[in-house]
């Protein structure tokens, strides 16, 4: 069987990618394409723990070099257990983040050695790089105080996780991250504006994955 396509939705926090994982998922789904719907860190029984360890504020102190080989050992297993398992059986795998996240959070936000988050990405995933990658684009500001609207209206108050009560600037860091990603590689990084209609965002982004199945058929 052919192998299938690998998909990651990236971008700040705030930015909506959830969401258009979710609908791009809906969207291949429609076209009789087989899907995986998965997210980072998380995916598995073991890398949802370490997400739990990664995610909550009482880990405030975590070294940025624990947090990044956390990171690295929670995606190591979700591409042993998940990824790499349906993409060999011809499925589509579509990833709310993936190693551009340990880049653009722990290089840029954090200022460890990018290189240096290759290279144990590089071990942790065997290799692995997305056929492509969609950044979700938003300035800080806005993506923060999106999260903050949006937990009130669900939940009352607004809880952060520990990533999302770094400072503004740290946030500010992590976008200029991606696009510069974008930069490095754009025949793989696409970037896409966070702001407008969730529909209009995802008719941009399956697009793109359009364009994506043309060029590999």
């Amino acid at each position: 069987m052919a192998s299938g396509k690998f998909i990651t939705i990236e971008g700040p926090d705030g930015s909506g990618k959830s969401t258009q994982a979710r609908l791009l998922a809906e969207y291949l789904g429609k076209r009789n394409r087989s899907i995986v719907l998965t997210r980072e860190p998380g995916g598995t029984f073991l890398a949802e723990k370490i997400r739990g360890i990664l995610l909550d504020p009482d880990t405030g102190g975590m070294a940025p070099e624990a947090e990044v080989l956390l990171y690295a050992a929670a995606r190591a297993q979700h591409v042993a257990e998940i990824i790499r398992p349906a993409l060999a059986a011809g499925k589509w795998v579509i990833s709310d983040r993936f190693v551009d996240s340990s880049i653009a959070y722990q290089g840029y936000g954090r200022g460890l050695d990018p290189a240096m988050i290759w290279e144990v990405n590089r071990l942790a995933t065997g290799g692995l790089v997305p056929d492509l990658t969609v950044v979700l684009d938003i300035d800080a500001e806005e993506g923060l105080s999106r999260i903050t609207r949006q937990r009130e209206t669900t939940g009352g108050r607004a809880v952060f996780d520990r990533m999302e009560q770094e400072e503004t600037d740290f946030h500010r860091r992590v976008r200029e991250g991606y696009l510069d990603l974008a930069k490095q590689f754009p025949h793989r990084v696409k970037v896409v504006s966070a702001l407008g209609q969730p529909d209009a965002i995802s008719r941009q982004v399956s697009g793109l994955v359009e364009q994506l199945h043309h060029q590999k058929v």
